[in-house]
């Protein structure tokens, strides 16, 4: 699989398609799981400090013979870690268990009222410390993003959400776009919810299978994607998604699946 990139607001380059490994146990699972995918040619791998598997995935990426600055890491600070210091130590900890000498994208988790704005000042000071390539924010709308950029002067440069074709998030990708932010969809298979009769219908007639789809439809939509898989050919298969293309009519039949469905807690429920 030939690597695409997306090129961030401030030049680094960051993979479209990477490995996310929420809920993936530490350990040889996590370990077996970014392995495979380093050899399907996956180069990014997403994880977090509350998944409680950086250590494997810091050793997956150590064993895998691949050069360091080849692979894309990105983690995230967890709601109880936040705040200006506390977020500060967090970084150091993640790092550590990721055995990594830097992080190439910190994002704040989640937008937690009472501490967001300062865990946001602690990612500035880590980035024009060098200690990340880049920064970003999970989960936040597009009020919590404009409150941390006219506070720092700094725009994140990810904004990870969900974002399937069940919840098309329209309106946030138009304002991702508009202030040059790249979305990164967390969920992008709708957590498995893909027997759709219009899936099935594009699955036939581009010989690809739905999760195959979805993702393309991502891609074209400019929307980078982390697929979680523990499954080795699932992983692969997930990787086979750079070599069709949806038609644009295609492409709007699937808009129209949107039904604003979202699995789990909407970002101002927390």
């Amino acid at each position: 699989m030939e690597t695409k990139y997306a090129v961030l607001n401030n030049g680094v380059k960051m993979p479209t398609l990477g490995l996310g490994v929420w809920r993936v146990q530490d350990g040889s699972e996590v370990i077996n799981a970014v392995k495979w995918a380093i050899e399907a040619g996956y180069r990014s791998i997403d994880t977090a400090a509350i998944y409680q598997n950086e250590d494997g995935v810091g050793t997956a990426i150590k064993e895998s013979g691949i050069s360091r600055d080849e692979i894309f890491v990105t983690t995230k600070v967890w709601n109880s870690d936040q705040g200006f210091e506390r977020t500060l130590n967090a970084f150091e900890e993640s790092r550590k268990r990721l055995s990594l000498e830097y992080i190439d994208l910190y994002l704040v988790h989640w937008p937690i009222a009472a501490t967001y704005r300062q865990t946001w000042k602690a990612l500035v000071k880590l980035y024009n410390e060098g200690h990340v390539k880049a920064i970003g924010v999970s989960n936040f709308n597009e009020q919590h993003i404009t409150m941390v950029a006219e506070e720092t002067g700094v725009m994140p440069a990810v904004n990870q959400v969900q974002l399937h074709p069940l919840y098309t998030q329209k309106r946030l990708l138009s304002f991702a776009n508009e202030n040059n932010i790249k979305l990164t969809a967390w969920s992008p298979l709708m957590k498995g919810n893909l027997d759709l009769p219009l899936l099935r219908e594009l699955s036939s007639k581009y010989k690809k299978t739905p999760a195959q789809v979805v993702l393309r439809w991502h891609i074209q939509n400019d929307v980078i994607v982390i697929p979680k898989s523990i499954n080795k050919e699932r992983i692969i298969e997930n990787s086979m998604i750079f070599d069709f293309e949806l038609s644009s009519d295609d492409m709007k039949r699937i808009d129209r699946l949107c039904e604003n469905k979202f699995f789990g807690t909407v970002p101002d429920g927390v």
